[in-house]
């Protein structure tokens, strides 16, 4: 898990590495430092003989918003903070790993056992860094007019297939974590909801519809957008997707792997939950709430294994859905997508004891859930009752959107 982090930043100049291009964004050797304070601070501190940090105000400029920690810099200056240098975080990434790794063969199996629950969520913390070391960089390189390619390669030029609907039986259904293996707390504990008989769309919502949306004044209509929507749209004058831009009378799509002509059949991307909302409004249905997404991938036996377009295919892109099978498409991989529900504490939910407390619980207002997970979601990491937020008005994650409506056929 360690040595991939290094892996992703390793075709990044240490210059690369120190950009911070806006607020949301932060800098891949902050990434790197971060998840390597995460395992000095939740592990080694109370547990090495002895322990002092790597550097003292390590402390202090890697740690990202756990206030009962200490204090933090402030995460809209990280990209002023030259030294320590990218080498720099990599020899503190390496003196954790021997630190780590010296602590762990000297424990007996007991202390082992009461700190596996830390060490595992470490792991899972880690990889959701790796996937917001790729969205970051991404940001990073598009602001560069040499338009540098970071990795992986455009697919062939597609056209989008027919969009199909698949029926979900309603009732009561119990939603949230219940298999073996990791989650984490938000997305516990499991628990009952009621859902009328509803379908969701067989794929994403591809570039080419969304290109008729734009061509019928979709962003010129504020009969389509919620208050707020409406508000983002004229304050920041939205005309095309985040990472769209129009030359000459052709919009361009920039990736990683370069700024393209926009691929009609492909998913859209790096939309936000105001433009899905807009955009489903348009098309006369609606966004799946969290629990319809859930109830609706558990029911499809087809989606018993995780997989798709996921971070371990290396295309760092959506990729076109592919035939059309009658059964749900696209469900790990490619975006994460956006539901209609607010992320909010589930029945019975507690945060843990502590600073660990402050993983997610502090985060559940004034958020909207996404679901499923895309092109730069580690593949360990995507599950049916995985709970994603991002603001609505939040555009740079790689999102996108899948329709639903009620069971009656348009």
């Amino acid at each position: 898990m360690r040595g991939h982090t290094e892996r992703l930043a390793a075709p990044l100049s240490p210059e690369d590495q120190t950009v911070q291009s806006m607020p949301d964004v932060s800098p891949t050797k902050w990434h790197r430092a971060h998840v390597t304070w995460f395992f000095e601070t939740f592990v080694l501190a109370d547990n090495e003989a002895g322990f002092a940090p790597y550097q003292d105000q390590y402390w202090f400029l890697f740690n990202s918003y756990y206030e009962a920690v200490g204090p933090r810099y402030n995460r809209a200056e990280r990209g002023v903070i030259s030294r320590p240098g990218a080498h720099d975080v990599g020899r503190y990434r390496g003196n954790v790993d021997e630190r780590f790794r010296t602590l762990v063969d000297g424990l007996d199996q007991g202390s082992l056992d009461k700190l596996a629950g830390t060490i595992e969520l470490g792991f899972h913390h880690e990889q959701q860094h790796q996937e917001l070391l790729l969205m970051d960089i991404k940001h990073v390189l598009s602001l560069n007019p040499l338009q540098p390619v970071y990795a992986g390669a455009p697919a062939e030029r597609s056209e989008p297939d027919g969009l199909g609907w698949v029926d979900v039986e309603g009732g009561l259904v119990e939603i949230g974590h219940r298999d073996a293996g990791f989650s984490f707390d938000n997305e516990l504990p499991p628990h009952q909801v009621w859902l009328e008989p509803f379908r969701m769309a067989d794929r994403l919502v591809t570039n080419g519809e969304w290109l008729a949306f734009m061509a019928d004044g979709g962003y010129r209509r504020p009969e389509l957008w919620l208050s707020d929507g409406w508000a983002q749209v004229k304050t920041h004058g939205w005309a095309a997707p985040f990472y769209w831009i129009e030359l000459d009378g052709v919009w361009f799509e920039h990736t990683l792997h370069g700024t393209f002509p926009v691929d009609p059949g492909l998913p859209v991307s790096h939309v936000s939950h105001y433009e899905a909302d807009a955009y489903a409004a348009w098309a006369g249905k609606r966004l799946p709430t969290e629990a319809e997404w859930e109830h609706a991938v558990r029911s499809d036996d087809a989606q018993a294994e995780v997989a798709g377009n996921l971070a371990d295919t290396e295309t760092y892109h959506p990729r076109a859905a592919g035939p059309s099978t009658g059964r749900l498409r696209q469900v790990y991989g490619d975006c994460w997508e956006w539901t209609s529900s607010a992320y909010l504490p589930y029945p019975g939910f507690h945060p843990a004891a502590g600073a660990i407390g402050e993983y997610n619980g502090k985060f559940m207002s004034n958020q909207m859930v996404l679901r499923g997970g895309c092109a730069l979601t580690p593949p360990g990491h995507a599950r049916a009752s995985y709970r994603n937020f991002f603001p609505p008005g939040a555009r740079w994650a790689l999102s996108g959107v899948r329709l639903a409506d009620g069971g009656v056929r348009a």
